[in-house]
C-alpha cells in the first residue's frame, strides 16, 4: 500500500497555518489523526510520526502550531497557552481547523478522528478533547494536563503513555485516576528508565527504542478500537 503525502497550508482566522498530510493511496472512509509537535516543532521526527500512521492505514495531519504569523509570537503564545488557564486558546483553534480541513477530505470519515501529541503537544490534545466532541480518542506523550480542564468526564478515550525520569510521571499517574473517576476509557502506562521526549528518535540523548516501541504499540491498539470500530 502506497502512501501518499504532502505539505499544505489551510485558513485559521484568517491566517495559513502549515500543516503535513500522508495517507494510504486510493483509500476511503479512513479514520483520521491530528499530530500535535512538542517545542521543537513540525520536524522530521513528527513527519516521520505522521507517515507510520498512514502506514497503519489512517489520514494524519501533523500541525505546524508555529506557523501563521511571526513565528517568535507564535511560538511564545503556543508555549503560553499550554500552561495557561484556558483550553480554548490560540492552539485549540488552530487544531480545530485542522480538525475541520482534515474532515473535509473525501477519504477521511470525519466521525472518527482522534489526536496524539507529544509534551505541549499533549497537553493540547487534552484541551482540545475538552473543547471539540468530534475527537474520539487521544494520545498525550509525556504532557502536563490543561489548568482549564475542570470537567475530566468531558474528555474521550485517552491512551497515555509517561517517562519514569521525568515530572510528568506523576501527572500521568494523577491523569489515570481522574479518567478512571470520571468513568472515561484510559489506558496509562508509565515507562521506567524512559525521560522526556523518549518517542524522538531524532534526539540521541532521549530516544529509549524499547520505551518508544512499546509505547507506539499501545497507542496503535487502543486507537485501532476506539477509531476502527
Amino acid at each position: 500500500m502506497k502512501t501518499l503525502s504532502q505539505s499544505l497550508t489551510f485558513p485559521c482566522e484568517g491566517k495559513a497555518i502549515t500543516g503535513y498530510l500522508a495517507h494510504p493511496e486510493g483509500e476511503t472512509k479512513l479514520p483520521g489523526v491530528l499530530v500535535i509537535h512538542e517545542v521543537f516543532g513540525l520536524n522530521d521526527n513528527i513527519r516521520e510520526i505522521t507517515d507510520r500512521f498512514a502506514d497503519e492505514g489512517y489520514a494524519a495531519l501533523a500541525v505546524d502550531l508555529f506557523s501563521g504569523g511571526l513565528k517568535a509570537l507564535c511560538v511564545a503564545q503556543t508555549i503560553g497557552g499550554a500552561f495557561g488557564s484556558k483550553t480554548d486558546t490560540r492552539a485549540t483553534r488552530i487544531l480545530r481547523a485542522a480538525l475541520n480541513y482534515l474532515s473535509d477530505q473525501p477519504f477521511v470519515e470525519g466521525t472518527r478522528v482522534g489526536a496524539i501529541g507529544f509534551c505541549m503537544g499533549g497537553n493540547f490534545a487534552m484541551a482540545l478533547s475538552y473543547e471539540e466532541p468530534r475527537i474520539q480518542t487521544i494520545a498525550p506523550f509525556y504532557s502536563t494536563t490543561p489548568r482549564g480542564i475542570k470537567d475530566f468526564s468531558k474528555l474521550c478515550p485517552t491512551v497515555g503513555s509517561f517517562p519514569g525520569d521525568d515530572f510528568t510521571a506523576k501527572m500521568g499517574l494523577q491523569l489515570q485516576e481522574k479518567l478512571t473517576s470520571a468513568g472515561v476509557p484510559n489506558e496509562i502506562t508509565i515507562y521506567p528508565g524512559a525521560g522526556h521526549s523518549f518517542m524522538n528518535n531524532h534526539a540521541a540523548k532521549t530516544y529509549r527504542p524499547e520505551a518508544a516501541a512499546q509505547a507506539w504499540d499501545k497507542t496503535l491498539a487502543f486507537f485501532a478500537e476506539q477509531l476502527k470500530k
